[in-house]
């Protein structure tokens, strides 16, 4: 089996998609994405056992055999929970083949396998009967194929098949509902991540302004969803326009329906203002009662913000309208939440629909300026951050700009000729490795990076963390010279300087433009004396995480204290980045 696995460039900021063969050690693909994440949400674990445990706990109460599907088992959790509740027989379905092989064995080594198979198969090719995958339908539920979107990962259509094919009509269902919801905000950093704002520069005759193309002021934007950790967001940074509204819910102990639909809330401003972006995240109940609930609501919804579990494989929604509309306190409004099988999106209505229903069709939104579907959502926040710009501005004379892509090409040639910029920017159409000195008027002296495949790209302002150090420079690259040929290496020690744990490193580009002026994608404000860091949010940082949680102790309270042994090298031939950190005691 071959499978693409997905690489950033750090030095042109896109993914690569690289062909590994069945040789390749899935290992580190497995412990890179989610399952890692989902394994240590306790708080999600506990729910999903309790209701676990409820639901067959009814059935028994029933006379009947508990006989459980389990969709989209993973490591094969929520099966053995479902066994330990007293489980007659799981079936625990798993698509990903490195991660069923790695499920049997689980299993087998806790004891369950006379208990529980696992079937390698998507759920919809599982097959019932005496030569089936299953014997018999199941009566019990249990399924993980939620999403921050929840129904990003194919929910729908999973549950439309199981109810027809799979289970029992009227089994119980662990989850058995969820419930999404949504606030309407106004919030100039968010719109930031969805328009291109005019762009003042200050120039040697005056201030000027670069301004975007009409058709991305008036274009829709992406349809993606932008899922971010809204824990991370200060309230400062958006005002609310409606209280939190209850937009629609899903009952996944009944037939579900892959279907597009779409719901209309009736409410009223609470405040006058713009209307930008609407806010959203769900809730599931384990049991019918509603008494087992796991919630992925922000801080401020809470009712107390101190206990809110950790997660990054289940965040918050931002989904942005198709233009920001001005609105007013009081006024009757509309916002209807429309979804096909695998997508959410939102459009607002002035005025009272009384007649709202679910029979309303409206496509999702389509971007048709081009630029939504060449920047991500970092990206716009970048080109919109006022103080970046600035200090290129300052430091730079001439441009020139490689495009190998023939959108953007075609979008950039747009916009130097909307502002009059063509003889000021020179746009080169070539790829980054068919780039010669002649085409940059011999000023070509370039790196070409690589993700290390020791580090994973994070972006930290969604973290709350804290440093134990304070940075330190550990490899310098001078573009004005002639790249080297042999391999970059740089050994040193790190101090640990102050008290707490610390889970891994973390490495940043800073880029010196001129003297004085320098731009980060990485940290932006030196930690204050507690280890309080602040990130940008346009980057992602390299984080190695260390093979074991170091502790050390604050330097006032030890004779010598703990450090870190760091060897980095940079292969200029190959863009290669390799590192390795050890604890020195």
């Amino acid at each position: 089996m071959k499978v693409f696995c997905g690489r950033a460039n750090p030095t042109i900021g896109s993914v690569e998609w690289l062909e590994e063969d069945e040789n390749y050690d899935y290992h580190q693909e497995i412990a890179r994405s989610c399952y890692a994440d989902m394994l240590n949400d306790k708080d999600r674990n506990a729910k999903y056992f309790q209701g676990i445990r409820a639901a067959v706990s009814r059935v028994k109460k029933r006379g009947e055999r508990a006989i459980v599907l389990d969709i989209g088992t993973g490591t094969g959790l929520l099966s053995m929970m479902a066994a330990t509740a007293g489980a007659d027989f799981c079936y625990a379905v798993e698509v990903f083949k490195p991660m069923a092989d790695a499920a049997v064995k689980i299993v087998e080594k806790n004891g369950f396998s006379e208990k529980i198979k696992i079937i390698n198969k998507h759920s919809t090719e599982v097959t019932v009967g005496p030569d089936g995958d299953m014997q018999c339908r199941a009566n019990i539920l249990i399924t993980e194929l939620f999403d921050t979107e929840l129904i990003g990962e194919g929910a729908l259509p999973s549950y439309e098949h199981a109810h027809q094919y799979l289970v029992q009509e009227g089994c119980e269902a662990v989850p058995h509902r969820a419930t999404v919801y949504a606030q309407l905000v106004e919030s100039k950093r968010m719109w930031s991540w969805n328009k291109l704002f005019p762009i003042h520069v200050q120039a040697e005759d005056g201030e000027k302004i670069v301004f975007s193309l009409p058709e991305m002021e008036n274009c829709p934007g992406a349809p993606a969803v932008y899922d971010i950790q809204l824990n991370q967001v200060p309230l400062s940074d958006f005002t609310a326009v409606s209280d939190v509204l209850t937009m629609f819910s899903v009952d996944f102990s009944k037939q579900v329906s892959r279907a597009s639909a779409s719901y209309t809330v009736q409410f009223e401003p609470i405040t006058s203002g713009r209307a930008q972006v609407v806010l959203s995240w769900w809730d599931m109940d384990m049991d019918p009662a509603g008494t087992i609930k796991c919630s992925m609501a922000p801080y401020w919804v809470q009712a107390s913000f101190e206990d809110i579990p950790w997660r990054d494989h289940w965040m918050q929604c931002v989904y942005f309208l198709s233009n920001e509309e001005p609105v007013f306190q009081g006024q009757s409004m509309g916002l209807t939440v429309f979804h096909d099988d695998y997508s959410v999106w939102y459009k607002l209505q002035k005025g009272r629909n009384d007649n709202a229903s679910t029979d309303i069709r409206v496509e999702r939104p389509m971007c048709c300026c081009q630029a939504h579907l060449l920047w991500n959502r970092p990206r716009f926040g970048e080109l919109n951050d006022q103080n970046r710009t600035a200090q290129y501005v300052r430091a730079l004379n001439k441009v020139f700009t490689l495009e190998s892509s023939a959108v953007s090409l075609s979008l950039m040639k747009k916009i130097c000729k909307a502002n009059h910029l063509e003889e000021k920017i020179k746009i080169i159409e070539k790829h980054p490795e068919l780039l010669v000195s002649s085409d940059l008027e011999d000023r070509k002296n370039s790196l070409d990076f690589r993700e290390a495949r020791e580090a994973e790209p994070h972006p930290l302002w969604e973290y709350p963390c804290k440093s134990i150090s304070d940075p330190l420079e550990v490899l310098t690259f001078d573009f004005r010279q002639t790249v080297p040929e042999h391999t970059i290496r740089k050994e040193g020690i790190l101090n640990l300087q102050r008290a707490g744990k610390s889970h891994g490193a973390v490495l940043w580009m800073e880029y010196h433009l001129i003297p004085g002026l320098s731009v980060s994608t990485g940290l932006v404000q030196v930690s204050n004396e507690k280890g309080y860091c602040q990130w940008t949010p346009h980057c992602k940082q390299a984080v190695y995480f260390f093979s074991s949680v170091t502790e050390p102790e604050p330097e006032p309270l030890t004779n010598s204290s703990s450090a870190v042994a760091y060897s980095i090298s940079f292969s200029p031939k190959s863009g290669d980045i390799a590192m390795d950190f050890k604890l020195i005691n």
